[in-house]
């Protein structure tokens, strides 16, 4: 079938594979650390980046562009590091309001282009479907550095080199797949396993990622769709399941304890006069 093809799908896949061979551990800091929408504003600042090198240098200046975009997204990973070292309480609603001011000024800009509805969605969704082998070398390399740094260092404990990695890293991949895909990518694996074994968890998520990605990139080729927009459906349904399948069930102790008769039990015994041992 001509809409399987695997000189598209294929490309597609590896591009998510390597995505989600750096977005997974990201996201797992992520959550942990509580600063959920992290990603997705700083995501939203590299494609302010993209927007503003695309207008002033224009589209055939790719590395003009990429800087425009790398200089945006370190800057505002800079930003953060300082609030959350100054107002660390109110981290994740500082990262919410540069998420909303960068969202909107990219509109304003694109509002003065004529192709900008078009710029905008590809920038939400991306174009995963007509990634290159050369897009798929770059961010191979990139990721392979991020990697090695992840590998050597404690991202947990340095804010500063974790903010600077998470920049370049969603530098690279909304370029990809776009704003929305970068989001789910980082979250919605980490989230699923939250109640997996540590020793296991890093790899029951690629795993759910990986499914994902294919599911989402052969529904959108059948059906004609979206292929950022499906995978995103496809990554929420499969983290779904598997979260069903690992959730915590309660031990006999935990039903014992919360039970109605039990605790009645402990009410009554606590509630006698204690009388002392001769």
């Amino acid at each position: 079938m001509h809409a399987l093809s695997l000189e598209i799908l294929g490309p597609a896949f590896v591009a998510g594979l390597l995505i989600l061979a750096t977005h997974v551990p990201l996201g797992t800091i992520v959550l942990n650390r509580g600063i959920i929408f992290i990603d997705i504003a700083l995501a939203q600042v590299a494609a302010l980046g993209v927007v503003f090198g695309n207008m002033i240098w224009g589209a055939g200046t790719l590395w003009a562009i990429q800087l425009s975009a790398i200089s945006a997204a370190v800057g505002c990973a800079m930003l953060l590091t300082w609030t959350d070292k100054r107002y660390h309480e109110s981290q994740e609603a500082i990262i919410g309001v540069i998420y909303i001011v960068a969202a909107a000024v990219q509109i304003v800009l694109l509002s003065f282009s004529p192709t900008g509805s078009e710029f905008l969605k590809e920038l939400l969704v991306g174009q995963i479907l007509w990634v290159s082998p050369r897009q798929l070398m770059i961010i191979g390399a990139i990721y392979a550095a991020v990697l090695a740094v992840w590998y050597f260092r404690d991202l947990k404990k340095e804010p500063l080199v974790f903010y600077g990695i998470f920049a370049v890293v969603i530098t690279a991949s909304v370029q990809v797949v776009g704003i929305l895909l970068v989001f789910a990518s980082l979250i919605v694996p980490a989230l699923a396993t939250q109640h997996v074994s540590p020793r296991w968890r890093m790899v029951v998520a690629f795993n759910i990622g990986a499914v994902g990605y294919l599911a989402g990139l052969i529904l959108s080729a059948l059906l004609d769709i979206s292929s950022g927009a499906a995978i995103v459906c496809m990554l929420a349904l499969v983290a779904l399941v598997a979260a069903s399948m690992t959730a915590r069930k309660p031990t006999p102790a935990t039903v014992k304890q919360y039970s109605p008769v039990g605790g009645l039990q402990d009410e009554i015994e606590n509630s006698l006069p204690k009388t002392r041992m001769a």
